[in-house]
């Protein structure tokens, strides 16, 4: 059996209620329910139970390794160009956060995970797109360009699992938390 694997970072209530209130004012857009609020390290697709277990333990390792960090959510734009398919909130620079991404990544090759192709671009997916027009969506990212959302501590990254679904947004379940308790 294998399952559908992502590690992410979990955004505190006061975070989440600042996106809920910019969720809005985009025809097309299906907006994420707030349990599904979540900064992406590294999402590693379906992987079987042996390397789960694996990465369980290289991902508690990278946890030791790095201290708690301040960050905060700034900015919007979509993925998708001229055929938009996703509106996200991003993050502010944060070194801290680029470091962490990059062991999860890590961990992920020692686990015999293919690397990730694509450059790390820390956000929060808000919205997936169906319909939507370019117009709106680029209304979305100019009214939006400026939006800060308070700062908040990372001190713990999480593995969630996720199950695809047709008519629902995904479910995501937490497999393992770790606590972030090192230097580096």
């Amino acid at each position: 059996m294998s399952l559908r694997l992502f590690a992410a970072l979990d955004l505190p209530d006061h975070v989440a209620a600042a996106l809920l209130a910019v969720m809005k004012g985009t025809p097309g857009a299906k907006w994420r329910p707030r349990e599904n609020l979540h900064l992406t390290l590294r999402f590693f697709g379906d992987v079987a139970e042996p390397v789960a277990d694996d990465l369980d333990l290289e991902l508690a390792a990278v946890a030791e390794r790095y201290a708690p960090f301040e960050l905060r959510l700034k900015g919007a734009g979509s993925f998708g160009g001229a055929e938009p398919h996703a509106l996200w909130i991003g993050a502010a620079p944060s070194p801290a956060l680029n470091g962490l991404a990059d062991a999860v990544e890590k961990a992920a090759r020692r686990v015999g995970l293919k690397a990730e192709p694509r450059k790390f671009m820390p956000h929060v997916t808000v919205a997936y797109l169906s319909g939507a027009s370019l117009d709106s969506v680029l209304g979305y990212e100019n009214r939006h360009a400026v939006f800060e959302a308070p700062p908040f501590e990372v001190d713990r990254l999480s593995l969630f699992s996720s199950v695809t679904r047709k008519s629902a947004p995904s479910l995501y379940r937490r497999e393992a938390e770790y606590g972030l308790h090192g230097g580096r």
